[in-house]
Formats: structure tokens, C-alpha cells, sequence
């Protein structure tokens, strides 16, 4: 099996959820696929989802809820099926 690690395409602030009073989108053991939001990347009031771009298993998450992340930064890694 190989790894996937989902990268931030935009600087800004990560969300792991879609709402401060809602479930996470993904937690590690979730099963996904590649059109699966995985998180939002805010910029200047603009929110972009991110797909997890593979089918497979999150085994990790890199990116904490409303930290700061930069174009390139590893968000999760997915075990791909």
C-alpha cells in the first residue's frame, strides 16, 4: 500500500471542521474518497475545500483546527486502497 499526503494548494487558515459547533470532516480510521472534503482553507474571507485527491484510509492528521498553513504544508495522509 501506498501514502498519500493531502497539500494545502493555498496559504491560509485551515479548518478542520465546517462549523465551530459541527463534527470534524475526517478523523484518522476514516475511509474516503478522492472527492471527499477534507478540510477548508480560509483566505481573506474565502473559504476553498479540499478534496483528500485519493481513495484509501486517513492514517494522520497534520494540520490542527485554525492553525496557519502554507501553500505545500501535508494536511492529512491517506493509506491508498
Amino acid at each position: 500500500m501506498s501514502e498519500h499526503v493531502v497539500q494545502s494548494p493555498l496559504p491560509g487558515v485551515f479548518y478542520t471542521r465546517p462549523a465551530p459547533d459541527k463534527d470534524p470532516f475526517v478523523e484518522v480510521g476514516a475511509v474516503v474518497s478522492a472527492d471527499t472534503t477534507v478540510g477548508l482553507v480560509e483566505v481573506m474571507k474565502q473559504f476553498a475545500e479540499i478534496k483528500a485527491g485519493a481513495s484509501g484510509t486517513v492514517t494522520r492528521i497534520h494540520a490542527e483546527n485554525e492553525s496557519i498553513i502554507g501553500p505545500g504544508d501535508g494536511i492529512l495522509t491517506i493509506e491508498k486502497d
